[in-house]
């Protein structure tokens, strides 16, 4: 791993999972009790706890307790890291295609002449 990429194991690993990917997308809508977010899923509360804790470790949610009652959000800007890097490798990936284009080009332009 390049020395100036921030580690994003922790992001994309949490995000391969459906269940956490749902739970995000909950999220998106307002912060939720753990209960809110538990009665959608069909999981019980421990697994779904589980999957909390790997979206707080990774950086994508914060939760607070009032009492007996936890509540998670979303935090904002946690998932730009990722897109960045998601960007990056696009914006390469497109360069090499239009590289590759042009030299199609070129040698489609030559047998023709």
């Amino acid at each position: 791993m390049a020395k100036h990429e921030p580690d994003l194991s922790h992001l994309f690993h949490a995000l391969a999972d459906p269940t956490r990917r749902a739970i995000l997308t909950r999220l998106a809508e307002g912060p939720a009790r753990v209960t809110d977010l538990a009665d959608p899923t069909g999981l019980r509360l421990p697994t779904v706890m589980k999957h909390l804790a790997v979206l707080e470790a990774a950086g994508l949610i914060a939760s607070a307790k009032d009492g007996r009652v936890r509540t998670c959000a979303l935090r904002p800007g946690a998932l730009e890291p990722g897109r960045q890097w998601i960007e990056d490798r696009r914006a390469a990936w497109e360069a090499r295609l239009d590289r590759l284009e042009a030299l199609v080009m070129r040698g489609m332009e030559e047998r023709e002449t």
